[in-house]
């Protein structure tokens, strides 16, 4: 990885922290972006010294604000030269009903319209680096999302669970109608189900004997962030993927996602929403 340049969202915790690590300890430079800066930049550190690559970045990022998103992608166009990964790993649990300031529903912006905007603006940047690849990191939960075009944004009826299982379904079918609209082998687009792992996924849940019942129960049942991390890594480095686009992969294998994740129709038309709801069109 030498010479590439590689975007992790959430990169400065848990599985995103992992992958940033073994992906700068291949020689990438590697950018880190979240919406802590102190953590940022801990993380930051963190792989520096665990590494020996001095070429790490941390760049502020808060998918829960359309205008972050924006800001963003302008400072990586204008500051870098190309981007060869786009790793889209930032997402969370647990966020309960709120509206952003965009007019977003809050799980649904920070796990999927934020993504959707951000891959959306730096796709210039990705094809002029080309061969590039973007990986989206999804969840087996998404088979238990459901597609209702008159509640996107989850104003007619909610919830924790089915506000997250529709983030990664919607993330699935960006990634099939992304692959298409490409249409190439020179820019690839894939989804991830990195398996359950013992990050802080869940740490936004408010009652906190319930919390804590859920973290213990996950560190104690599930694999670690490493072990997590390491499809989304196989994804950005193996030769094996290389022109592989518009797939579904789990413990780095192409597994069959939902039939929802498949229908091409249904891609097609939620991009064009999305288009709407991220103020795009």
């Amino acid at each position: 990885m030498v010479g590439k340049v590689v975007i992790v969202t959430g990169g400065n915790s848990g599985i995103g922290l992992e992958t940033a690590k073994n992906l700068a300890d291949r020689g990438a430079k590697v950018i880190i972006a979240c919406r802590s800066a102190i953590r940022g930049a801990a993380a930051k550190e963190e792989i520096i010294k665990a590494t020996g690559n001095p070429n790490v970045n941390y760049e502020l990022l808060d998918l829960a604000s359309l205008q972050s998103v924006r800001e963003f992608c302008a400072t990586i166009m204008k500051k870098e030269e190309r981007l060869d990964v786009l790793i889209n790993n930032a997402g969370a649990g647990g966020l309960g009903n709120s509206t952003t300031k965009d007019g977003l529903h809050k799980g649904m912006q920070v796990n999927y319209f934020g993504s959707f905007l951000l891959t959306y603006l730096l796709l210039p940047l990705l094809k002029s680096s080309a061969p590039s690849r973007i990986i989206n990191v999804s969840s087996v939960m998404h088979h238990y999302g459901a597609m209702d075009f008159d509640n996107l944004n989850m104003e007619k009826y909610w919830s924790d669970y089915l506000v997250y299982a529709n983030s990664k379904l919607y993330l699935n079918l960006m990634t099939l109608e992304l692959s298409r609209r490409l249409n190439n082998n020179e820019v690839t687009a894939n989804a991830v189900h990195p398996g359950v792992a013992a990050t802080n996924i869940f740490r936004n849940i408010r009652i906190s004997f319930i919390r804590n019942i859920v973290m213990k129960c996950v560190n104690f049942l599930f694999q670690d962030s490493w072990e997590a991390s390491q499809t989304s890594v196989y994804l950005a480095v193996s030769p094996e993927v290389a022109g592989k686009s518009g797939l579904y992969f789990s413990n780095c294998k192409v597994k069959k996602p939902s039939e929802l994740s498949q229908d091409l129709n249904l891609a097609k038309k939620l991009w064009i929403e999305s288009e709407k709801l991220v103020n795009l069109s």
